[in-house]
């Protein structure tokens, strides 16, 4: 067995909880949850489990990894929420989350994790609106909010990215409503890679209400 205060055993290894400050184990095969021991990793500046077939909410604990400037957990099958607990990742260049069953709303607190350079949420389940303080990252080179169920109006503040390549990756296939914003070389969406079907929904009844005034 693992060595008790020295070693942490993850997925039937043992890891030294301070020397091990690199940790990859993409497209190893893991299954089940990701174990809330991970967290004593406190060590770790690079965390990826990507590809693999992870299922479960992300632990809270991988709030305790202040270190990480990477963390990888993409192509896996997470479900729940993204945990409160990441805006503890203060030194986080890269958090890449795409590819699961993630649900809920992208929280406003993204927006305070301005060592941001790379996010990548696209291809969950995630509903609402995209915060208005997505536009404090403008560290950030690349952005994948695609293939999700976003609703509503993008924010204008997007246009302070100064720094992102609007690729339709970015955006492509949610419910974002128009007009959309244009941060220099035209709408960074169309109504072609968005559902507007609710949009239009509302504009009806909004027409329906005005009218019955």
């Amino acid at each position: 067995g693992c060595i008790d205060g020295e070693e942490v055993e993850l997925w039937g290894v043992c890891y030294n909880i301070e020397e091990t400050t690199e940790l990859d184990l993409s497209w190893d095969g893991l299954t089940g949850e990701i174990p809330e021991q991970i967290g004593s990793l406190t060590n770790l500046t690079y965390l990826n489990l990507q590809y693999n077939f992870l299922s479960g909410e992300i632990p809270s604990e991988i709030g305790s990894l202040t270190n990480l400037s990477e963390l990888n957990l993409g192509e896996n099958d997470l479900s729940g929420g993204i945990p409160s607990n990441i805006q503890n990742l203060i030194n986080l260049s890269i958090l890449r989350l795409g590819y699961n069953e993630i649900t809920g709303e992208i929280p406003s607190w993204i927006g305070d994790m301005t060592n941001l350079t790379g996010l990548s949420l696209n291809s969950n389940q995630l509903i609402g609106g995209i915060p208005p303080e997505i536009g404090n990252l403008t560290n950030l080179t690349y952005l994948y909010l695609g293939s999700n169920l976003l609703t509503g109006h993008i924010p204008e503040t997007i246009c302070n990215l100064n720094n992102l390549y609007f690729s339709p990756w970015v955006l492509q296939n949610n419910q974002l409503c128009p007009p959309y914003p244009d941060c220099g070389e035209g709408p960074i969406t169309s109504e072609e890679e968005q559902d507007i079907s609710e949009c239009e929904e509302e504009c009806i009844l909004g027409d329906v209400n005005n009218d019955s005034l």
